[in-house]
């Protein structure tokens, strides 16, 4: 004998044998208990969730020899002849391909005719939406007062387009998809019983890429068998579905927390040299962050014998709730948008990037240290990702009361260094007010990047220096530095010479005297919310939280 397909060969023969669909299994076994028995039923669906096979294990408890019942006996004639598909009184009717109103017109002309073996006339119509609307107007009659032989049971995965016609004269049963632990409770049991050795986790692949459909899962359970030479492992699954390991994504995750795009960069490179799908990546990403954020919420609920519960805790207990909420949604709305990038490498590294741009703690030009090239600390830079709003405003205050200064670079000319301290004065008199000066410019785009990350050393003849720290060197671009030569020699009213010298700044540039005004509005906003009267209240009443990155000031 030839293979049979699990699929197949694993079909329910009973209401007893069905896997989920709980609801519609009560509802008809109550109704074939109690002889309650409607004349026409409609199942709506996704692929693979029984709706043909509850309509067959109806079929047979309606005509079983037995009697009708919700146990059919299995072994009449009747019953073997619906497992296997050839009983005369079942019609199994494939809408698809027969939409035509002649094709309706023909069928339930022979309704009327009494059932030759069976207690009923069974009529199974399935993706019945596919109908035309001279043909369901053809059955409409017939479908609501039929003969009392005739049963209809009508099937689709498209309810909407159904006429209401239809609907209200069928009792309507709307299947759920199968969840993924139901899944691989069936494999189990057929995987046992077919002596076929596996791993669990392979198993919760497979559930998770049918989603919802039983038959799919089989039909993928069938694959991973013959991939795996008879047996059903983990990591020939994962080859098999094209689905990436969750190591690479707990890597990303902790170079997201280093602030680290390198590395993360890196690890996308090594996921592109093993052909793994971004796609399945960033789905596995939000999946990922949905279980640290049950972890942090909800941690009861993360299964003990989990195998990355350790690494989940972990990230939980680094990472704050409004982040992972934020990262989720850069993932989900990024995997959107991997069909409109230019490839699929592309957008999930822009992916990637705007996960590090949106750091709770990335300072107002993230691209600059990512473009410089300069190590970054990670212990500086996971504190504001912990979950504690106090612990991050403690963090926090320091930074307000004395900024960070770069770190200097070896890139520094010793000329320069010398040259830098003699320039310094002319642009502390009031004479030359960068900040002034700047204000004034008509400048946009990369020019006023580039003035304002600049500081004024002086004004020497002919020629205006500025000093840029070596982090941002990369504003230096030759268009913007031409747009700000022309805009300071239309403001000095003669034609000046730019120079732009490399090296640590010795003042409060006007982009870092724009963050501090920027963070003390803030303070100030977030420290108004905290002495108010109404919010203290409801604080103590509902031992509530101020989440303060919600907090914008006015």
């Amino acid at each position: 004998m030839s293979y049979q397909v699990l699929a197949r060969k694993w079909r329910p023969k009973s209401f007893s044998t069905l896997v989920g669909q709980e609801h519609v299994v009560r509802a008809l076994t109550h109704a074939l208990s109690e002889q309650r028995l409607h004349h026409a039923y409609l199942f709506t669906g996704t692929r693979g969730v029984g709706k043909t096979t509850i309509a067959r294990i109806l079929a047979k408890s309606l005509n079983c020899e037995n009697g009708v019942s919700a146990n059919p006996c299995g072994t009449c004639s009747a019953c073997t002849e619906i497992d296997s598909g050839r009983f005369v009184d079942l019609l199994e009717v494939d809408a698809a391909t027969n939409t035509r109103v002649d094709e309706m017109r023909q069928l339930l002309e022979n309704a009327v005719y009494a059932p030759t073996r069976g207690r009923y006339k069974v009529y199974v119509i399935d993706e019945v939406h596919m109908l035309s609307n001279s043909a369901f107007n053809a059955m409409l009659k017939t479908l609501e007062e039929p003969p009392e032989h005739v049963k209809f049971i009508l099937a689709t995965t498209d309810p909407q387009k159904i006429p209401v016609t239809v609907l209200s004269r069928c009792l309507q049963f709307n299947l759920k998809q199968m969840p993924p632990p139901a899944i691989c409770g069936h494999l189990t049991r057929i995987l046992e019983a077919e002596s076929v050795p596996f791993e669990p986790p392979a198993l919760n692949l497979l559930a998770r890429s049918a989603a919802g459909s039983m038959r799919d899962a089989l039909s993928l359970l069938d694959q991973a068998i013959a991939h795996g030479s008879g047996k059903v492992e983990e990591g020939q699954v994962r080859d098999m579905l094209g689905t990436v390991d969750l190591d690479y994504l707990f890597d990303l995750l902790e170079a997201l927390l280093e602030g680290d795009a390198a590395k993360m960069l890196a690890v996308a490179d090594d996921m592109a040299g093993r052909s793994l799908s971004f796609d399945a990546a960033l789905q596995e990403l939000a999946n990922l962050l949905t279980r640290i954020q049950v972890a942090q919420l909800a941690p009861s609920a993360i299964a003990d014998d989990l195998p990355e519960r350790e690494r989940l805790q972990d990230l939980a207990a680094r990472m704050s709730a409004e982040f992972v909420q934020l990262a989720y949604q850069i993932a989900v709305h990024g995997r959107q948008e991997l069909a409109l990038a230019p490839d699929e490498y592309a957008g999930f590294v822009m992916t990637l990037l705007r996960l590090v741009a949106f750091r709770p703690d990335a300072q107002e030009t993230p691209r600059a240290s990512a473009v410089s090239g300069e190590s970054r600390a990670p212990a500086k830079r996971a504190a504001p990702l912990v979950k504690s709003p106090e612990v991050a405003r403690k963090v926090a205050e320091p930074v307000v009361s004395a900024p960070p200064q770069p770190a200097p670079t070896r890139s520094e000319a010793p000329v320069e260094m010398a040259r830098a301290p003699a320039a310094t004065a002319p642009a502390a008199s009031g004479e030359h007010d960068w900040h002034a000066i700047l204000a004034s410019l008509k400048l946009g785009g990369m020019a006023r990047e580039l003035a304002q990350h600049c500081e004024l050393c002086g004004i020497e003849g002919a020629q205006i220096l500025l000093r840029l720290s070596p982090v941002h060197r990369h504003l230096q671009m030759k268009p913007a530095q031409d747009k700000l030569q022309q805009a300071l020699s239309d403001h000095f009213g003669r034609s000046l010479m730019l120079r732009i010298d490399l090296a640590e700044t010795q003042s409060a540039t006007p982009a870092a005297t724009a963050a501090r005004a920027r963070e003390e509005k803030q303070e100030k906003a977030v420290a108004a919310i905290e002495q108010d009267g109404f919010v203290r209240d409801i604080i103590e009443m509902f031992d509530a939280q101020l989440i303060e990155s919600s907090i914008k000031p006015i």
